[in-house]
């Protein structure tokens, strides 16, 4: 009987010794929640990498109040009110710097593409997202999508082509985003859809180049690269480039558009 009552108190002083750790735990959970609560609040917003906008701009739409909790704060939720509001944005980093900085860093979309359809140009970024309207006659100051038709556009979402043209949809985009990641879009007049046996794309003023629909276009715009740093190929020559043959070699037709 004596064996069986101190087994007994001793499961009490250890059920007892259980609930003082887990009760000391949450204390001190709390007093961590508490701190952070009342300490750790915004005091600076930094933007970084802002070219279009400024970084008053990207601040007011990230919602963000000087005050604001720093670990209460949804990254995800600023990225989304971001993006939304300032289209040309495509890339957002963001950070906090104890005990009272949130970093924003941000990546803006290089020259965008006009695609000109009822009255009105289009302006689409390298990732394919539509991030301006403009009248039409404003199209002239970017490379010009022709020869494809959008369906149902609007400003901050993607680019989708009319159901007669999603053959030519995939490539296109592809075509962006090479021509985005190799710094290339400058040197781009335009994207010529309007043929179904190859995309064509005017370049630099001076050529047309001939690339086969659902090539590797990171790979077609080093061979074409290459060529134009031939020392072959003069500042004054035009023609069409060639750029579909299987053998991975290019072909140049000087003088011809």
């Amino acid at each position: 009987m004596a064996g069986r009552k101190h087994k007994k108190r001793r499961r009490g002083r250890g059920s007892f010794g259980f609930l003082y750790k887990l009760l000391s735990v949450l204390l001190i959970c709390g007093a961590i929640i508490a701190a952070m609560t009342l300490f750790f609040r915004v005091r600076d917003i930094v933007v970084t990498g802002q070219k279009r906008y400024t970084a008053e701009e990207i601040q007011a739409a990230s919602g963000v109040e000087p005050g604001s909790n720093m670990y209460l704060l949804n990254k995800y939720d600023i990225v989304r009110a971001i993006t939304r509001k300032l289209p040309y944005i495509e890339d957002i980093r963001i950070n906090r710097k104890l005990p009272d900085t949130l970093l924003i860093e941000v990546r803006e979309s290089g020259r965008p593409f006009a695609l000109v359809q009822d009255g009105s140009a289009w302006l689409v970024s390298g990732s394919g997202k539509i991030v301006e309207q403009l009248p039409e006659e404003a199209a002239g100051q970017y490379g010009l999508i022709s020869g494809c038709q959008l369906l149902a556009p609007s400003v901050g979402t993607s680019l989708a082509l009319a159901t007669e043209y999603a053959s030519q949809q995939t490539s296109l985009l592809n075509l962006l985003k090479a021509l985005e990641a190799a710094g290339l879009t400058e040197n781009v007049d335009g994207i010529r859809l309007d043929d179904l046996g190859d995309l064509k794309m005017d370049y630099i003023g001076r050529f047309t180049v001939r690339m086969a629909y659902g090539a590797d276009y990171e790979w077609e715009l080093k061979k074409l690269t290459a060529t134009l740093e031939d020392e072959k190929i003069q500042s004054n020559m035009t023609g069409t480039i060639d750029l579909r043959l299987e053998s991975g070699r290019v072909f140049l037709i000087p003088g011809e558009r």
